[in-house]
């Protein structure tokens, strides 16, 4: 196989050999011309792990490590985001006072923290429902979030956010009250509106209005790796085939490549893109 002339990075990406095609959905990233992925830690329950603390969480970020190590076998440069699922709030809830499943979040990202202080991380995942919830839950919510906001600005790393739809304007603010750059603050599944900065599903409609106008944004293919979806949210050559036929068609240059692809990439993770 050739080497890749310009970086292709998938901003959210889970992968998983349990519950989906594991290495062979990586082997695909890489074939496709895929050189890095940030790859996320899966829901809790998702790897059968039912937290009653925050050292449960162990086991799934571990987990995480294990596949990001079987990952770079295949070339694929990878780069591990731990965290909290906000989804995880309405499980433990279900089993717990909300105070109790409060505390339990938090300690899972100061657990997800400390593999960002040691090296093993470049970045948390944070956020709050994407469906309707009791003002309870939101606001419950919303504490971890600030938690996790502020867990971030002691470790100096991103806070990737799985949140509602639309631009999240108030995080923005609430990351100002925690000192922390809203620019490191990433919206996946994100919107062009979003003050925070943009993670966009590759092939969303903006991204050649975004690539003329030369604003910081990123591409992600959010799948999922589970056997139950298949192709969840799009497939993982999505990213690299994507920008290739951006740049088929003249919608984007080598100089956007190495800007969507290596430099937004560093400046919000602070990692370094090599090829």
């Amino acid at each position: 196989m050739q080497s890749p002339k310009f970086p292709v990075t998938d901003d959210h990406i889970h992968i998983d050999p349990v519950n989906g095609r594991g290495l062979e959905a990586a082997k695909d990233f890489f074939r496709a011309g895929g050189t890095h992925i940030l790859l996320v830690s899966k829901p809790s329950w998702s790897l059968s792990v039912h937290p009653s603390c925050g050292a449960d969480y162990v086991a799934v970020f571990d987990e995480t490590l294990r596949v990001a190590e079987m990952i770079e076998e295949t070339g694929v440069v990878v780069f591990p985001v731990l965290g909290v699922h906000p989804a995880e709030i309405s499980r433990l809830s279900e089993r717990m006072p909300l105070t109790d499943a409060i505390d339990v979040m938090k300690a899972g990202i100061d657990c997800a923290a400390a593999y960002v202080v040691e090296g093993k991380a470049v970045a948390l995942k944070s956020g709050r429902p994407h469906y309707e919830v009791s003002p309870e839950v939101w606001n419950a919510s919303n504490e971890i979030l600030e938690h996790a906001l502020c867990c971030a600005a002691e470790c100096e790393c991103a806070l990737q956010i799985h949140a509602e739809s639309g631009p999240c304007t108030d995080v923005a603010g609430m990351a100002r009250m925690a000192g922390f750059p809203v620019e490191r603050v990433v919206k996946h599944y994100g919107s062009p509106d979003t003050p925070l900065h943009p993670s966009l599903i590759a092939k969303h409609e903006a991204i050649p209005q975004l690539i003329r106008e030369r604003r910081a944004f990123t591409m992600e293919s959010d799948f999922m790796d589970e056997n139950s979806r298949p192709g969840a949210v799009i497939g993982p050559k999505s990213v690299p085939r994507y920008t290739n036929q951006l740049l088929r068609d003249n919608l984007i240059t080598l100089e956007d490549c190495f800007r969507i692809h290596a430099e937004t990439i560093e400046k919000v993770y602070g990692v370094i893109i090599t090829l």
